[in-house]
């Protein structure tokens, strides 16, 4: 039988495999990426978006650490919007509607030149592995490839079964063969598998919609980019639409609820919470009488119509009756019937913060795999797999991102101290420091990680490093202009500005500080100012107009750093430890804390634990340095 060496392997071309590869070829690691479909490689199932609260965070801090879904995404964009704009700017967020088959393609054309990677058609059916260390890999076909770092990112392909009203068959989705030798011998393998389900919705004929009857939104109309190396583009083409249920949608929904598998008990495997079918959202919130509905478009060259928010595995008259209640789709025609599909999982609490398993050294997980959803989050632990696996093999100490830090480090932290019980979806609310975890300084947070690992080149580096220095300068120079209360001065701000008159001298940076007042109106009172990049701007006005919040978070996070930083001697023997619950022993013996804070993160633990802890640890140390 042939073999073939590599030092990493990536199973899976979803948005995580892509990560992951690139990652690794990038830092000079020889790299093969299987799937089990290439032309399917970034396929988009679901939403034909990328972004929104959350996941836009995380889509910039992929692109501020040199990954690749931000460039991709601005190549194939057809409609983009700044989120929550009303809000401060912890919440803004962007939210692309993109082209699926030129996002699918550019990806493929990516990873089809990348020095160092190879694509291989085929299935993976088992992983190598000897003296709990992984040694490559066995496909169906029955090669084996070699290597001393495996990355598994099988979406929800493991044991997959997808239901349309009372038709089950298996798949890893629609019209894609599900893995099941590889599900098994993840279980032979000793793994704790869980089962998690998520919904798709019907795709309309966009010729049989009438758009005169719903709401339009826009693409925005300044030029906006995802990646921070790309130039802002306003997009005119395409726009959203909206439309809302009604009481005959629901009541049709409700007549035929028993044969939806949710509620008939066909599926018994746990939904998202926070992107419900439309049967649940119906009978969780009887009280509402309608709910939003959007109509995104998919792509240049396709009449299919996405409806956003419709996620539903009704029988397939049902589906057509129920859309056939909704203002401006009474003649819409279905090309695809929603779906839902239920496949396995590995408990994410197995695995260290690099995502590598505590069980087999040199496997890593990424992706659905772990409990989470969506293709932003995926991307992320895809990009932070590629680059540990890399660091193991360089024998360097893998990147750890903190809470601190980035959304990143939000989901990798919450996935493995505090594992899940339903698919895992990435919100601004789970980040404790969200006031520094902004979109608009992903850059300034993690630019100097991509740098030093390699994924950013020295051109990038020096333009950041430019870009930080220009921020900085002008932050300077608005807190040294003085402003006196001339009545020029105070008739332009009453006037021109809205604003309150002075009282007094005040520098720009205080003028600029009041919530209604914005860096371009202050123009005029500062006819010195140099001419910045429109992102300097940006930056600029935030950091100044928030300084005393940002301020207040900084302090907190040197309180959370402190706790980060009280480290837990590995491989202890929590069983033997005098004055823990028995409750707290098991948990601890699970995930293995390596700090008093993740420790003190672990659901159900007390305070009683955490010190009973700290006096063991104390101990433990002072025996090891006798």
């Amino acid at each position: 039988m042939k073999h073939y060496q590599y030092e990493v392997i990536v199973v899976g071309g979803g948005h995580a495999g892509c990560e992951a590869a690139l990652a690794a070829a990038r830092r000079g690691a020889k790299t093969l990426l299987i799937t089990s479909n290439i032309d399917n490689i970034a396929l988009m199932p679901c939403n034909p978006s990328i972004g929104g609260p959350g996941k836009g965070h995380v889509v910039r801090e992929i692109d501020a650490l040199g990954g690749e879904m931000a460039k991709n995404t601005d190549k194939a964009t057809l409609h983009l919007r700044r989120l929550n704009t009303s809000k401060g700017p912890a919440m803004w967020a962007l939210r692309a509607q993109v082209d699926k088959k030129i996002y699918s393609q550019e990806m493929i054309h990516t990873l089809q030149i990348q020095e160092n990677l190879d694509l291989k058609q085929e299935m993976v059916t088992r992983l190598i592995v000897e003296d709990q260390r992984v040694k490559g890999v066995r496909v169906k076909s029955g090669l084996e490839f070699s290597s001393a770092t495996v990355i598994l990112t099988a979406g929800t392909f493991l044991n997959g079964l997808i239901y349309i009203g009372e038709i089950v068959y298996s798949a890893g989705r629609a019209g894609e063969i599900a893995s099941i030798d590889l599900a098994e011998n993840l279980k032979e393998l000793g793994f704790k598998i869980g089962r998690l389900n998520t919904c798709t919705p019907p795709r309309l004929d966009r010729r049989t919609v009438d758009f005169s009857s719903l709401e339009e939104q826009k693409s925005a109309d300044i030029p906006l980019a995802f990646s921070l190396e790309n130039e802002g583009k306003i997009y005119s083409d395409f726009s959203v639409f909206m439309t809302r249920t009604n009481q005959k949608t629901h009541q049709i929904i409700q007549n035929n609820i028993n044969r939806v598998p949710f509620y008939n008990g066909t599926i018994q495997s746990v939904s998202t919470r926070y992107c419900p079918s439309i049967e649940a959202k119906i009978i969780r919130f009887p009280e509402k009488n309608s709910h939003q509905l959007f109509l995104e478009p998919e792509g240049y060259n396709t009449e299919e119509i996405y409806l956003q928010g419709f996620f539903t595995s009704l029988p397939p008259d049902t589906q057509e009756e129920a859309l056939r209640t909704l203002r401006g789709l009474e003649k819409a025609k279905i090309i695809r019937y929603g779906y839902a599909i239920e496949y396995d999982i590995i408990y994410p609490h197995q695995l260290k913060y690099s995502l590598e398993t505590k069980m087999i050294k040199g496997l890593f997980l990424a992706g659905q795999i772990n409990g989470t959803s969506g293709y932003e989050e995926a991307a992320e632990q895809g990009l932070i797999a590629g680059l540990n696996a890399v660091q193991l093999l360089s024998g360097k100490e893998p990147l750890i991102l903190d809470r601190s830090e980035a959304y990143i480090a939000v989901e990798i932290d919450d996935l493995v101290t505090k594992g899940i019980t339903e698919p895992y979806r990435l919100r601004t609310g789970l980040a404790e420091y969200r006031l520094l975890l902004r979109q608009d300084n992903a850059d300034l947070r993690l630019t100097p990680y991509g740098y030093k690992l390699g994924l950013i080149s020295r051109e990038r580096y020096k333009k950041f490093l430019k870009k930080k220095e220009l921020i900085e300068q002008e932050k300077r120079r608005l807190k040294k202009v003085i402003i006196p209360p001339t009545e020029e001065v105070n008739s332009s701000l009453t006037n021109k500005l809205h604003t309150a008159p002075l009282s007094g001298m005040v520098t720009l940076a205080t003028l600029l500080s009041r919530p209604e007042v914005t860096y371009d109106q202050i123009a005029s009172l500062d006819p010195d100012r140099p001419e910045l990049p429109r992102e300097v701007a940006e930056q600029v006005e935030i950091q100044i107009k928030y300084e005393g919040y940002i301020k207040r978070q900084e302090i907190q996070v040197k309180r959370f750093r402190k706790l980060e930083n009280y480290k837990i001697p590995q491989n202890i023997d929590y069983s033997g430890l005098r004055g823990i619950s028995h409750e707290g022993r098991e948990k601890f013996s699970q995930i293995q804390p390596l700090s008093l804070g993740q420790a003190k993160r672990i659901p159900g633990i007390s305070p009683a634990d955490i010190t009973a802890l700290m006096i063991n640890v104390e101990k433990i140390k002072k025996q090891a340095s006798a």
